[in-house]
């Protein structure tokens, strides 16, 4: 089985956020459980550290469900409203 590839935005993430990320967990709780009860593998080895820096290429695992990280994703697939610089108004697409 090929582990899903989740692309993160920044270089590296911490174990925790990647496994809600990957929908590997619902909730932050739930990654905390996971984590400390040892049922979470990064390369295939236990790690109970939440904290953990994962970079591009790691796989977590969680029972049969695999995700792999893949850093440095394209700036096209996210948009930031806040920070985008291409004129845009949405005050006028909004009272259309």
């Amino acid at each position: 089985m090929q582990p899903e590839e989740v692309h993160i935005r920044d270089e590296s993430i911490k174990l925790g956020q990647f496994i809600k990320l990957a929908n590997l967990v619902a909730t932050g709780g739930e990654a905390k459980d996971a984590i400390s009860t040892g049922e979470v593998t990064v390369n295939g080895e236990v790690d109970t550290r939440r904290g953990r820096t994962l970079r591009d290429g790691d796989v977590v695992c969680i029972a049969a469900s695999c995700a792999r990280v893949v850093s440095g994703g394209s700036d096209e697939d996210y948009f930031d409203e806040a920070t985008a610089n291409d004129g845009f108004d949405p005050e006028k697409w909004r009272n259309m």
